[in-house]
């Protein structure tokens, strides 16, 4: 019996054995299965995912591809316009012709086949966040938020998908192609005819201006509330919006009205009035522009009057400005003293790094301390030229110039060319008749409320007077462009920034094909003289007495006092110039010969 158990016993658990290493086979096999078929599916995962990143990278290059070819295009147009001397149409004009037609043909020309089987109707979430979290079977995958879609768009998804591929982030603009079309501004400035009509060049900017602001705000408002009347408002458009629609409209860009005037020789006057005005009423809108945004008074009603909220506005403004204006210059002097204590100058391609370098930073470190880089950008170009360019290489001198005139090309045709793409492929269009009607009527009441009442008051006090076809002809020259476009698709998020922009657009296309395009017609007609043998650069040397005498007489006060001051005691600590003879000022506006290589208009 005792032999029967054991036997018994040791077959139970032997049997017992081989189930459990059975079982232990069958689990492993399950879980190497499970295994491999999850390392089989995140394999797949994988290579789904660099397919799609390599599709993506392809459509990016093509969307690139597309810019290269319309400044492509339009370089070799621009050639035949020059050749053939036809002048009417300007190449920022041709360049927004080009993106209307490509913008058109990605709209309506192309269609991407649909692909939504895997888009999930029923993710609920009570918000937009910028990044959602998606958890699916245990894996979390982040999403990233694009922009809202219509209920009608949800079956073009893929259509919607291919026209914002070329919609750039606006930061692109004002990080990018901004700043070298600002620094350019001011670094081919021409300083000798801008000191000599600063005080009416300063009145035109920053109070002109305000001026226009202000009318075109109100104008706009009147707009707003007679379109609320009628039922013609489909959300919210409160005073402050009329009133930053009035800044950013305010911002002129006579790019084209300006190269016709080179080309054709106008009044040097003229002509420093008009480029002094543009280049300095752009800084002044950006701030002015920023300062009504900042406008925020106490208590649930964002949108009513107080005194407090305006001052603090105001006081915005002038700091704003003010330390701009200091860090544009600030950068610009240390540049100087870095050229002039260094021997860069015996290595040309690393000073021209460095000058660039600094000047691109400029505008960086003034957005990033909270104040505007295209204030700051300009006054250190305009501090560049002054100060630093004499300390360059003759090479350095010649590159710096070629490099900024090239990026200035570069850019603003690639901002007209994305304007007229815009027009097609932004997504958010709201095109409203009566606001567009509107806005036309405003800008133009708003000019002509900057040029002729402060053309009056500014003939009070100056020796050669501004005629009055002088003042028909900037009027007609108040041309909207690149600041205009870059403030108005920099926020595009409510409906009433929406709108603003569509009337924007709509408004420099006009500007610049119409009031651009008549810029010799309107010449003729206000008998403006064309040819002026002038000097048109602030470099050349006066040697006669009288005239030295005629041009201190014309000078302005701030100027005279600034000139002697600069040329006496700035100039030879950041220059290599030598102090002037003891007791001996410099005479006024007397400048030294240009060297070789220095750039027309420095």
């Amino acid at each position: 019996m005792v032999f029967k158990f054991t036997v018994s016993s040791a077959w139970r658990a032997t049997r017992t054995l081989w189930l459990l290493m059975l079982v232990s086979v069958s689990v492993s096999i399950c879980v190497c299965r499970a295994a491999s078929s999850l390392e089989e599916d995140s394999a797949m995962e994988n290579i789904v995912t660099e397919k799609r990143a390599e599709e993506s990278h392809r459509q990016d290059t093509a969307d690139l591809l597309i810019f290269i070819m319309l400044l492509t295009l339009t370089i070799l147009t621009i050639w035949l316009f020059k050749h053939r001397r036809f002048r009417f149409l300007h190449e920022t004009g041709l360049a927004m012709i080009y993106g209307v037609l490509v913008g058109a043909v990605l709209r309506y020309g192309i269609h991407v086949p649909r692909d939504i089987s895997n888009v999930t109707m029923s993710c609920h979430v009570n918000a937009s966040p910028a990044t959602l979290l998606v958890n699916v079977s245990g894996k979390f995958y982040e999403y990233t938020l694009k922009g809202e879609i219509g209920a009608n768009e949800v079956n073009d998804i893929q259509d919607n998908e291919m026209l914002r591929k070329v919609t750039f982030d606006p930061e692109v603009f004002f990080n990018i192609l901004l700043p070298p079309i600002i620094f350019h501004a001011g670094y081919s400035l021409k300083r000798r005819h801008f000191f000599l009509n600063m005080g009416s060049i300063l009145a035109y900017a920053f109070l002109g201006t305000v001026v226009s602001c202000f009318v075109i705000g109100l104008l706009m408002y009147g707009c707003v509330l007679l379109m609320k009347q009628v039922g013609q408002l489909g959300g919210d458009f409160f005073f402050t919006d009329c009133l930053f629609f009035g800044a950013i409209v305010s911002a002129t860009d006579p790019v084209t009205v300006l190269a016709i005037f080179s080309e054709l020789h106008v009044d040097v006057d003229l002509y420093a009035l008009l480029f002094g005005e543009s280049v300095l009423n752009d800084a002044v809108a950006v701030v002015l522009s920023s300062s009504i945004v900042a406008y925020q008074p106490q208590g649930d009603n964002s949108h009513t009057f107080e005194v407090m909220a305006l001052l603090k506005s105001f006081g915005m403004f002038i700091g704003v400005f003010s330390g701009s204006f200091a860090l544009g210059v600030a950068t610009g002097v240390v540049t100087a003293l870095v050229t002039k204590f260094t021997k860069l100058r015996d290595f040309p391609l690393l000073e021209t790094a460095l000058f660039f370098l600094m000047s691109w930073s400029t505008f960086l470190l003034a957005e990033a301390c909270g104040f505007t880089g295209v204030v700051a950008v300009l006054f250190c170009g305009i501090t560049q030229a002054h100060y630093t360019f004499n300390n360059l290489s003759p090479d350095s001198q010649d590159r710096t110039k070629q490099l900024f005139e090239l990026l200035n090309f570069l850019a603003e045709n690639f901002i007209f060319s994305y304007m007229g793409l815009a027009l097609f492929t932004f997504q958010s269009h709201v095109f409203n008749p009566m606001f567009i009607v509107g806005a036309f009527v405003a800008v133009f009441i708003g000019r002509a409320a900057n040029i002729y009442p402060l053309s009056l008051l500014l003939n009070l006090g100056r020796r050669n007077k501004i005629r009055s076809n002088f003042q028909h002809m900037m009027m007609f020259a108040g041309l909207r462009g690149a600041m205009t476009f870059a403030l108005s698709i920099r926020d595009t998020a409510t409906y009433a920034r929406q709108m603003m922009f569509t009337t924007t657009l709509l408004v420099v296309f006009f500007t610049v094909w119409i009031c651009g395009g008549g810029t010799t017609q309107m010449l003729s007609c206000q008998h403006i003289r064309v040819g002026v043998d002038s000097d048109l650069d602030n470099s050349s040397s006066i040697t006669d007495g009288s005239e030295r005498r005629s041009t201190k007489q014309e000078s302005a006060w701030l100027f005279r006092k600034w000139y002697n001051f600069d040329h006496n005691y700035v100039k030879p600590i950041l220059t290599h110039s030598g102090p002037p003879p003891h007791g001996h000022a410099a005479p006024l506006l007397r400048t030294p010969r240009p060297l070789p290589h220095q750039p027309s208009g420095l």
